[in-house]
């Protein structure tokens, strides 16, 4: 879900256009987490969450938002291996703390059909957090 497009620059002192990898960063995966919510459970197709996933954290955050799978191309391009040893332990960490024996069990409890507030993916909520704090 949302893959990235080729993102070329501008060099202003050579007027020539520079190619470059651009990896991606955490704050990416927050949109991606709301439209995984949406759509788990509205479509029948495999959801992958590709982009912004670099911790044990933001892999959990994707699976509870519905993913089937997680990409981390940018992750295994800065740390190799050792980056995806990381993040496998503190995967199993996450699901040993909290007594999941498997992903299974705890895919998708934060989607959009099974959380326990739905709202809380509407747009309108974006409206009320520009608004100012809640008065109350």
């Amino acid at each position: 879900l949302f893959n990235r497009f080729y993102q070329p620059d501008i060099d202003l002192d050579s007027l020539a256009v520079e190619r470059r990898l651009h990896f991606s960063d955490p704050t990416e995966l927050l949109l991606r987490l709301r439209w995984l919510a949406i759509l788990r459970g509205q479509v029948g197709l495999s959801l992958a969450a590709s982009g912004g996933v670099h911790s044990a954290g933001d892999a959990v955050k994707a699976l509870l938002a519905g993913a089937d799978v997680v990409q981390m191309v940018s992750l295994l391009m800065r740390e190799g291996a050792s980056g995806l040893a990381r993040l496998k332990s503190g995967l199993a960490g996450w699901l040993g703390e909290r007594g999941y024996a498997s992903v299974d069990e705890m895919r998708g409890l934060l989607a959009l059909d099974r959380v326990a507030d739905p709202g809380a993916y509407e747009r309108a909520n974006y409206l009320r957090l520009l608004q100012g704090p809640a008065r109350g």
